[in-house]
C-alpha cells in the first residue's frame, strides 16, 4: 500500500503541511463564501441514474481537449502563487501533468516560471493563462511571446475585473500573489478588458483561445462570436463575486448556448471522480482542478500530484463501470437527475473521514495560538 490510497489522506497531509494562511487562501472563498458552498451544493444536488446488464469489462476514461488526448477528463486549472504552495510548484505541476497525461493551465502569476521556460519544458501539455498587468504596448509584447511559444492554448481569465474581498486572507493579514503593494496598480488594466480586447487577442494569436470565467448563456454566446475555441465555465472557485450560482447550476445553459461551436470546460469544487462524471454527463469536455491540485502539491510535490490523479482515475473508472458505460461518449444528461443533498455543503464535506479531524486540529491550533499570545502579554 502506498502512502496515499485515498484523496482524503492527501488532503489531511496537505493540511498538516500548509501554514494557516496558505490553507485558508487555497481553501476559502470571498465574503460569506456562499458561492463556494453553492459550487459544492450544485454537485451534491445531482444523483446518478445507472444502467445495468451492460458489458463494462473494459472501461476507457480518456477524452480529448484542444486536440490532446487526456488520460482522464481533468486538467490542472490555473493557480496563482504555486511557488507559495510548494517552492518548486510550477515545475512540479508541469512535470506532473506531462507525466500523467493531461493539460496544465499555467497562470502568469504562478510565482517563479516565465512562459518561455514553461514552453521549453512542455509545449504539448501547456495552456498559458494571462492576467493583464499593463497597457496596450505591454499586452502586444506579451501576445508576441505567446505566438512564438507554440503552446497548446492561450487562456484569458475574465471574471476578475476587480479583486474581491476574500475575508480569510484579510483576517489572516495575508497578501496573496498579485496583491503585494507594488502590483496593485496592475488591476487597473484588468478592469478595462472588454470584448474588443478579446478581438485584438484573437487577431494576434493563432493558438486556440480559452475564455475563463463564463457564468451565463449570454456571455457563452458572446465568447463563441468573438472567436473562443473553449468556453470555460467558472466563478473563480467562489473567490470573486459572492452569491453566484454554483458552476454546475449554469453548465447546462452554457452548453446549450455554445451549441457545439466550441468545447466547454468547467471548474468549481470538483474533488471526486463522481463530480467529474456529473460534469461530463451535462456536456463538459473536461474539469479543472484547483484546490485539489494545490492540496496534492502541498502533500507530496510531484509524486503527490500524480498519485491524486491516479486515485481520481480509479474513482472515475469504477464509477463508469457501475453507471453501465465503457466510454465517456456514452454519458448523457439522462444519467443524472435532481436530488436533495444529504449533508450541508462545506469545505471538506465530500471527505467525511477527515472533516472532523481537521476541524479538531484547527480548533486546537487556534487555542494554542491564543495561549501563546496571552503568554507574550
Amino acid at each position: 500500500m502506498s502512502e496515499f490510497e485515498t484523496v482524503q489522506e492527501i488532503i489531511l497531509k496537505a493540511y498538516r503541511n500548509m501554514s494557516r494562511e496558505i490553507w485558508d487562501h487555497v481553501s476559502g472563498g470571498t465574503e460569506s463564501e456562499t458561492t463556494l458552498l453553492r459550487n459544492r451544493q450544485a454537485l451534491d444536488s445531482l444523483g446518478f441514474r445507472p444502467r445495468v446488464l451492460r458489458d463494462v469489462s473494459r472501461v476507457d476514461p480518456s477524452t480529448t481537449l484542444l486536440g490532446k488526448r487526456l488520460r482522464i477528463p481533468v486538467f490542472l486549472a490555473p493557480l496563482g502563487g504555486l511557488s507559495r504552495i510548494h517552492p518548486e510548484g510550477p515545475l512540479l505541476a508541469l512535470n506532473g501533468a506531462s507525466r500523467f497525461g493531461t493539460l496544465i493551465f499555467l497562470s502568469s502569476v504562478n510565482g517563479s516560471m516565465e512562459l518561455e521556460e514553461a514552453a521549453e519544458l512542455t509545449k504539448d501539455s501547456l495552456v498559458f493563462q494571462l492576467y493583464i498587468r499593463g497597457d496596450r504596448t505591454w499586452v502586444d509584447a506579451y501576445l508576441e511571446r505567446v505566438a512564438g511559444a507554440e503552446i497548446r492554448g492561450f487562456c484569458l481569465t475574465v471574471d476578475i475585473a476587480i479583486y474581491s474581498r476574500r475575508e480569510r486572507d484579510l483576517v489572516n493579514r495575508y497578501r496573496p500573489p498579485g496583491r503585494e503593494t507594488g502590483e496593485r496598480e496592475g488591476f487597473r488594466y484588468q478592469s478595462t478588458m472588454t470584448w474588443d480586447f478579446v478581438d485584438r487577442v484573437r487577431e494576434r494569436v493563432a493558438v486556440p483561445l480559452i475564455i475563463k470565467g463564463v457564468a451565463t448563456a449570454e456571455d457563452a454566446e458572446l465568447a463563441v462570436k468573438h472567436g473562443a475555441d473553449v468556453v470555460y465555465v467558472s466563478n473563480h472557485g467562489g473567490r470573486q463575486l459572492d452569491h453566484c450560482f454554483g458552476s454546475m447550476d449554469v453548465l447546462p445553459e452554457v452548453v446549450e448556448a455554445v451549441g457545439g461551436r466550441a468545447e466547454v470546460v468547467i471548474d468549481g469544487g470538483f474533488v471526486r471522480g463522481t463530480d467529474v462524471l456529473k460534469a461530463v454527463a451535462l456536456g463538459a469536455k473536461a474539469v479543472g482542478l484547483g484546490k485539489l491540485q494545490a492540496w496534492a502539491l502541498a502533500a507530496g510535490g510531484e509524486t503527490g500530484l500524480i498519485t491524486m490523479l491516479e486515485i481520481l482515475e480509479e474513482e472515475i473508472s469504477v464509477s463508469m463501470g457501475l453507471l453501465g458505460i465503457r466510454t465517456l461518449d456514452e454519458l448523457a444528461p439522462s444519467f443524472v437527475g435532481q436530488v436533495a443533498p444529504v449533508r450541508y455543503p462545506a469545505e471538506l464535506s465530500p471527505f467525511p473521514s477527515i472533516e472532523a479531524t481537521i476541524s479538531k486540529e484547527r480548533r486546537e491550533g487556534l487555542s494554542l495560538g491564543l495561549r501563546k499570545r496571552d503568554n507574550r502579554r
